[in-house]
């Protein structure tokens, strides 16, 4: 499944465990959103519960392909942070300071942190940020959604991913002796039974755990200390086997394994909705998609992404930049260009659901090959899509939010 824990978190109707279809708009993704949209902002859908996660991915996207993101929507993102140094998924009124009714969470930070890590230029919002993540470590190491909630396998790996950002090693960032490692292996399956090498979102209230496919390409990704947009390598592990995770990239490989073998005959995963059929997740298909590149499942990685690029143009159409995104993430790490992905230019589709960036490379510039955009799309490009990207019920949006060491903008 794909269900964002955040949303869980601030949904009162969300439920963890469930999954909503795979083309199903959410309610933040409304054509007349209950907030209006900030200038600055990517995306027209109701920006309440997915702002601040979606402009980070979107400004991750563009660095990654060499975009200069616009000023202003670098601004808003940073202009969202609270005193403390946390961020919350959206605040409409940044001139009013952050009270206990502003819902801070470390997913939203977490982004926050390794997009202006990348974009520059607001260096002391991602400090502060960080020490704030580190103050609200949980005692097995590891990260709940909300300060102080029960770590889970994404929280904790996105965090893994912020501290990477900003040049700190997880290894020594410690509570009680543990480290973010600690918290992931507690939570990797054993090599025997359902869900085989796979990873839990967060034990039951027995202390069971459950495979979990979403949680399982965030914490491959955490637990090698990764980033999102894996470069791809010419290795390829050859092996599919289980082994007892002794250590982090022992388990990292299990869990990239079982993606490997669930992904193995459809090419895709899939969200399941009670009283529905299957139907693919193009989501979490495409964390996968990185997660098994990071974990040099290579051959795995690009028939998925193969498959993506058949099937998935439509969901992102509809769901919005951070889809894009994540389109772009997963097309890079299974060794395909964003510029040429099933036909599109996803960075031109990605550059048009907001404010021009300051520049945007020809075909010459910049670590993505393809096409320069055209004039048309520099003067805004028509999409064909009625729906912003949210964070509620069952959003679409990846989770396994994390972009190898790049270069700070000067």
């Amino acid at each position: 499944m794909n269900v964002r824990r955040s949303a869980a978190v601030l949904a009162a109707t969300a439920v963890i465990g469930t999954a909503t279809p795979a083309m199903a708009a959410d309610p933040s993704a409304s054509p007349s959103p209950s907030v209006a949209i900030p200038d600055g902002l990517y995306g027209t859908g109701d920006p309440t519960y997915d702002g601040v996660w979606r402009q980070s991915l979107t400004l991750m996207a563009q660095m990654e392909a060499s975009v200069e993101p616009a000023d202003k929507a670098v601004d808003w993102l940073a202009g969202q942070q609270c005193a403390n140094g946390a961020f919350p998924a959206f605040r409409a009124d940044t001139t009013k300071t952050c009270d206990a009714k502003v819902m801070v969470d470390t997913n939203s930070t977490a982004a926050a942190v390794q997009a202006l890590a990348a974009t520059g230029g607001h260096e002391d919002v991602p400090r502060k940020a960080v020490a704030w993540l580190k103050s609200v470590q949980n005692k097995d190491g590891g990260w709940g959604y909300t300060a102080g909630g029960a770590s889970d396998a994404n929280s904790t790996s996105v965090v893994i991913g912020a501290l990477t950002a900003v040049g700190e090693q997880a290894t020594k960032v410690k509570k009680n002796g543990r480290t973010p490692y600690d918290a992931l292996l507690r939570l990797a399956l054993p090599c025997a039974g359902d869900g085989a090498g796979a990873f839990a979102y967060q034990p039951d209230k027995k202390g069971g755990l459950s495979a979990n496919a979403d949680a399982t390409a965030a914490a491959v990704l955490g637990a090698l200390g990764e980033q999102q947009t894996n470069v791809h390598s010419d290795d390829d592990r050859a092996s599919q086997s289980c082994e007892k995770p002794g250590d982090s990239e022992q388990a990292a490989h299990n869990g990239a394994s079982y993606l490997a073998k669930t992904m193995a005959k459809d090419k895709y995963l899939k969200s399941v909705l009670p009283g529905s059929e299957d139907q693919p997740d193009y989501g979490n298909t495409a964390d996968a998609v990185v997660a098994l590149s990071a974990a040099d499942f290579h051959a795995e990685a690009t028939a998925s992404v193969h498959w993506l690029e058949a099937n998935a143009l439509k969901w992102a159409a509809q769901t919005g930049p951070a889809a894009y995104a994540q389109l772009a993430f997963a097309a890079q790490a299974g060794g395909v260009s964003p510029r040429e992905f099933g036909g599109k230019d996803l960075i031109v589709l990605l550059n048009a659901t907001g404010p021009k960036p300051e520049h945007v490379p020809g075909p010459k510039e910049g670590r993505a090959t393809g096409t320069a955009e055209s004039d048309d799309s520099k003067d805004g490009l028509s999409i064909a899509w009625t729906v912003g990207g949210g964070l509620v019920l069952g959003s679409l949006i990846g989770f396994a939010l994390m972009l190898r060491g790049r270069k700070r903008r000067a």
